[in-house]
């Protein structure tokens, strides 16, 4: 059996691990043409059963960094006003352990240089008269597979050929995100789990990561031929503008520099250190851009084509995504593995594999439209007040 995965995101780099272990041939193929060419995302927490799916694609040599390069959040969280003065205090919620995307995906990489193409952009595929999958690449290139995973994200292009009637809606705000070099100062605006600035018109939500260790220094220390990114400890940040704030702000979707000064010019009036997070900020790692949101995903007709992560599910922030990807790999693996045993046919697996994370996507959606609403209450109690 082969497999080719489309997308070398956590997902995608998961799947690929689990099935060389199983002995699976597979194959994934990137977009980007290198693993820095892009920003790759913030702080992710991998709580539940997610945390066992994570080390469960790692080798036991690895698991020691993995550790390594997590971080913890304790504490109560609070919310304050744009002044800092405390309205309230939440009590502590399990996120689980804070990983940084970019840094993990750099773990879940390690070995797998001769398993993964960059450069390579998707293009089509066709099934084939024996059962098997012909893909396509922007390239010219082709090459034949006997199952094909979509793990290239909320807007995968193999969903939208396989699933065509899921559309992607941007939602009712606009999202600004970045982080920020953890300072004392900074470090001091979150002595909890998190704290929530809660304004009439707008919400800025603040986390820590804070790396146990470095992570180049410990992959230095603990598996020195694994190579991860100098990434210190830093302030994550989210700022929620609702749409009719937002003009301004989405103009700025593609220039970060301007993102940032429209965001100081929207905390103009905040406590100083709240200033000083945007005046400080990263610009290679700090951006404004739409909030999108998937229709709910149902089983479709199964085919050898299926979908992973995002791509299955495309939950917006909050939605637990990197959580529901880990897990999709697990039980992927586990479906191709028994077509591989001879003990399942290759269609009523993945069949069974796709009503599996459907069912998890549903509590997913409903998850993230819980978060939204009580974001939305937070904000016209703050609203009420002033």
């Amino acid at each position: 059996m082969k497999v080719v995965v489309i997308g070398a995101g956590l997902g995608g780099l998961s799947l690929a691990r689990r099935l060389i272990r199983a002995g699976i041939e597979v194959g994934v193929r990137e977009r980007d043409s290198a693993m820095e060419s892009r920003f790759q995302g913030y702080r992710v927490g991998i709580g539940g059963h997610a945390m066992p799916a994570v080390r469960g694609c790692l080798p036991d040599r690895l698991l020691p960094l993995l550790a390594a390069i997590g971080g913890d959040v304790t504490g109560m969280g609070r919310m304050v006003d744009t002044r800092l003065r405390l309205l309230g205090e939440v009590p502590p919620q399990d996120e689980g352990t804070m990983f940084d995307r970019h840094v993990l995906r750099h773990l879940l990489l390690a070995g797998l240089a001769d398993r993964v193409r960059f450069g390579k952009q998707f293009e089509e595929y066709r099934e084939l008269p024996d059962g098997r999958v012909r893909v396509r690449y922007t390239d010219g290139t082709e090459e034949t597979a006997d199952v094909v995973v979509g793990a290239d994200g909320m807007g995968s292009a193999v969903r939208r050929r396989l699933v065509p009637s899921i559309r992607i809606r941007t939602m009712d705000r606009v999202g600004a995100i970045g982080r920020t070099p953890l300072t004392e100062r900074f470090a001091a605006l979150v002595p909890g789990w998190s704290t929530m600035v809660n304004a009439p018109d707008r919400q800025l939500f603040l986390g820590t990561m804070k790396f146990r260790r470095p992570p180049a220094e410990a992959a230095a220390d603990l598996a020195p031929d694994v190579a991860l990114p100098d990434t210190g400890s830093y302030l994550r940040w989210v700022m929620l503008i609702p749409a009719e704030f937002a003009t301004a702000a989405a103009g700025s979707e593609q220039d970060p520099v301007a993102a940032l000064a429209v965001l100081r010019d929207l905390a103009g009036d905040w406590h100083p250190d709240l200033r000083a997070v945007f005046e400080e900020a990263d610009p290679h790692n700090s951006g404004i851009a739409p909030l999108r949101i998937g229709d709910p995903v149902h089983p479709w007709p199964t085919r050898p084509i299926t979908l992973l992560g995002d791509a299955a599910h495309p939950t917006p922030p909050g939605g637990l995504g990197a959580n529901l990807a880990f897990l999709d790999s697990e039980l992927l693996c586990r479906a191709l593995t028994s077509v591989r045993d001879g003990t399942s046919e290759l269609l009523p697996a993945l069949a069974g594999y796709e009503r599996r994370i459907c069912a998890a996507a549903a509590k997913a959606f409903g998850h993230a439209e819980q978060v939204y609403e009580s974001f939305d209450e937070m904000r016209r109690d703050a609203a009420r007040r002033d």
